[in-house]
């Protein structure tokens, strides 16, 4: 759908490994190409992401023939497309051995919330996700560090909008919120 932008992807694709590029086809709108780090993150992003609905449509995720992702050509307009993250911040995995390693889960109603400031209260966060996307169904801050919450969405698609919509969300006072998966139920 045109809902569906490449910072959209690239958040979303992100969960499962560092995405490279994103390149929306210009005369198929409803196809993508999503260049992933390596073959390992590409299978996990494929075996997690097919099928989940997105914006009320099933994502039929499978490996491209294509190798790379084509950047435009110099002064080639694509409308915005085409994006290149090889170098965002926003990676994941960049790190060898990083934590958020073990922490790769399936789409799930149950979004783990993590770098919440102390000023934040369970009713911001609530008051954030359901304005965004839908319901929130439960919440629950770790008890032993309120920096991380789970909060349960009424569906995973409602999730999977909540991760899209609000993962890298500026909470104020230099905290950008980070949310995933999680395996956990409240």
């Amino acid at each position: 759908p045109e809902r569906v932008t490449p910072q959209c992807l690239f958040i979303l694709f992100g969960v499962y490994g560092d995405v490279q590029r994103v390149k929306i086809l210009f005369n198929k709108k409803e196809n993508a190409l999503v260049q992933m780090f390596d073959c390992t993150q590409a299978q996990l992003a494929m075996s997690h992401l097919n099928g989940q609905r997105l914006h009320g449509k099933a994502m039929r995720v499978t490996m491209s023939k294509h190798q790379t992702v084509q950047l435009p050509r110099e002064g080639q307009e694509d409308q915005g497309l085409t994006k290149d993250y090889s170098s965002s911040p926003l990676h994941r995995f960049k790190k060898p051995g990083s934590k958020n390693f073990q922490n790769i889960f399936p789409p799930s109603a149950t979004l783990h919330l993590s770098n919440i400031p102390p000023s934040v209260t369970e009713e911001d966060l609530k008051m954030l996700f359901s304005t965004t996307t839908g319901m929130v169904k439960a919440f629950k801050f770790f008890q032993k560090d309120r920096k991380m919450a789970l909060i349960q969405m009424s569906s995973v698609e409602e999730a999977i909008q909540a991760l899209i919509d609000l993962h890298n969300h500026d909470l104020g006072e230099n905290h950008h919120l980070r949310v995933s998966f999680s395996k956990s139920t409240i």
